[in-house]
């Protein structure tokens, strides 16, 4: 793990280098101060050397304090640089990654998962890596060269820190085993309080409309508790650390205190070398209560990069590794040969069965049926969103996962039954389907999607800005707004999926005329639940969960499909 946070640091590991070699040159200076103030006492003070020696040693223990903060703060200054970089370069792995994910693999993470790990995982990990960048090189460089020089000067003395190290080291592993599991949970816990807190504020609007603020706050409060309980759990277990630390290094100071004292008494050890051996410890003890939070954050970062990493190593689902790059779509014909289908692999549940079905280049096809029989399932494996179980789906004759998924896609639009918006212009959200496309194709898409009129109504007419999800428009609006955005893309297969729902049915009615002139010689796919509105198409697919009922025109289908005359007879009373 520590390889490959290290690799993705880029052309940034040579700052920490720098600031490593920085960190040691501090160290240094730092360890000759007492070297001077050892002297001021022994030979300025008690050697009646006189006040230029003693001045003359302060101004060099001065300088040396100077160029070992600048030193320190230079070091921190790249530190923070790299490590800024290092989050960097973890987001982008993970989004980029995310971006390959097919749906199987975003509905395995979950959404409000995904966003703990970008923004709280990421932060954990650059942290930590402040901390180890300056405290992991500082700590053990400091330790081993004082303890060097505090041998020197007296190894009986060194005998008690050399006692306490492996006292230490027990404490440390014990909490590490300890701690690691309950920030595992902590983050699954953070996981579930990002869901409740995201789906609270996307319904809004049902939340205060069904008044339900109350139940709200008390699934917000519950989730908060967990996540408050389980940090304390985490607390309550380094708290032992920190206990352990203490106790052993005041003991250290106290041991030293004592035996230091008796030989000075025995003159076995100078004012000043005591004066510095205790500088010393200081020196070390500090190491080690900055290592002890150091370590603490390692807990928690180790943890977090285990979930980065989760999402960076995750299989990709689908991918076109094995797809001919020379396979173009050259028609828009389709053809499902007896396939299954399960959102869930190794499921014995299966969403569509025995798929049969075939569509000519250029055909209208529409597909009803109850909701939750499988239709919108249908549609999605023409792109290639989610792969069958069983069986095949081709494209232009072509299995779809011969095609790399950039060709395929880009020759299919679809328009989904939740309509999905981004912040930005009307006229940004518009060219999604085509950025190249005029002002004038634009207007044109628009005008067929019934779509131009309304936008032109407002003050900054294609200029509009949108709120995130497209806020600041109605249902029937956003559903507009998509199906021109679809047809910008000009590709030979257009799906619509309960595209026209939200809106009324002498707009559906003349959305459905314009499509059929813009429309004409692409292969369309239209699933509703107006029998008006896919009554005119080539085919009539009627499904009953997750197999295909009865096929054909309107008159045949009502001739020979009493589920399909039904449902015609009452919109037709309705109607009425």
């Amino acid at each position: 793990m520590i390889k490959r946070l290290w690799n993705l640091l880029g052309k940034n590991k040579k700052l920490l280098v720098i600031a490593t070699i920085l960190v040691i040159l501090e160290i240094i200076f730092d360890l000759l101060i007492p070297v001077f103030m050892s002297d001021i006492i022994d030979e300025g003070i008690k050697g009646n050397k006189g006040v230029s020696y003693v001045l003359n040693l302060g101004i060099r223990m001065v300088l040396l304090a100077t160029i070992a903060m600048i030193c320190g703060c230079v070091s921190g200054i790249l530190s923070s640089k790299a490590s800024s970089q290092l989050s960097r370069a973890m987001r982008d792995e993970m989004f980029h990654k995310i971006q390959d994910y097919s749906f199987a693999n975003i509905d395995k993470f979950s959404t409000p998962s995904l966003l703990t790990r970008l923004t709280r995982d990421c932060f954990e990990v650059r942290m930590a890596f402040i901390q180890a960048s300056r405290i992991f090189i500082r700590g053990p460089v400091m330790l081993i060269l004082t303890m060097f020089l505090a041998i020197r000067m007296s190894p009986s003395l060194t005998i008690v820190l050399l006692c306490a190290i492996p006292v230490l080291a027990i404490v440390f592993t014990l909490v590490f085993k300890n701690a690691h599991p309950i920030f595992i949970v902590m983050m699954e816990k953070f996981d579930v309080l990002n869901a409740n807190i995201q789906e609270d504020l996307i319904g809004i609007r049902v939340v205060k409309t069904f008044v339900r603020d109350e139940y709200e706050i008390e699934r917000f409060n519950r989730s908060a508790t967990d996540v408050r309980d389980t940090q304390a759990r985490a607390e309550r277990v380094l708290s032992f650390n920190r206990l352990g630390m203490e106790l052993t290094i005041y003991s250290c100071m106290i041991a030293v205190a004592w035996f230091g004292g008796r030989l000075m008494i025995t003159e076995e050890l100078t004012t000043g070398e005591f004066t510095r051996f205790m500088s010393y410890i200081n020196q070390i003890m500090m190491q080690l209560l900055m290592l002890n939070m150091a370590i603490v954050q390692l807990v928690v970062s180790q943890t977090s990069s285990e979930r980065i990493f989760e999402v960076i190593d995750e299989k990709i689902d689908i991918t076109d590794e094995n797809a001919d790059p020379d396979n173009k779509v050259l028609d828009g014909s389709i053809d499902f040969d007896h396939v299954d289908f399960s959102y869930v692999k190794d499921s014995d549940n299966l969403t569509l069965e025995d798929i049969d079905l075939h569509i000519a280049s250029g055909e209208v096809v529409g597909i009803i049926g109850s909701t939750g029989v499988g239709k919108s399932a249908l549609v999605q494996l023409i792109p290639r969103l989610y792969d069958v179980k069983e069986g095949s789906v081709k494209v232009g004759g072509i299995d779809v996962r011969d095609y790399k998924i950039w060709e395929l896609r880009e020759s299919v639009a679809m328009v989904l039954q939740k309509n999905v918006l981004f912040a930005g212009t009307i006229m940004e959200n518009l060219r999604w389907g085509n950025e190249d496309a005029t002002d004038e194709e634009v207007y044109e898409a628009c005008r067929a999607a019934s779509a131009h009129d309304f936008i032109l109504s407002f003050p900054d007419g294609y200029d509009t800005f949108l709120g995130q999800g497209g806020v600041n428009l109605s249902g029937g609006q956003k559903q507009r707004v998509c199906i021109a955005r679809a047809l910008l893309k000009k590709p030979k297969i257009m799906i619509l999926d309960d595209s026209t729902s939200a809106v009324d049915t002498a707009t559906d009615a003349h959305i459905r005329k314009a499509l059929k002139e813009t429309l004409s010689g692409m292969t369309t796919i239209i699933i509703a639940q107006r029998i008006a509105s896919v009554m005119e198409a080539d085919k009539i697919i009627v499904m009953e969960n997750g197999r295909i009922l009865d096929m054909g025109n309107h008159a045949e289908l009502m001739e020979t499909s009493s589920i399909y005359r039904e449902l015609y007879e009452s919109q037709q009373k309705g109607v009425e």
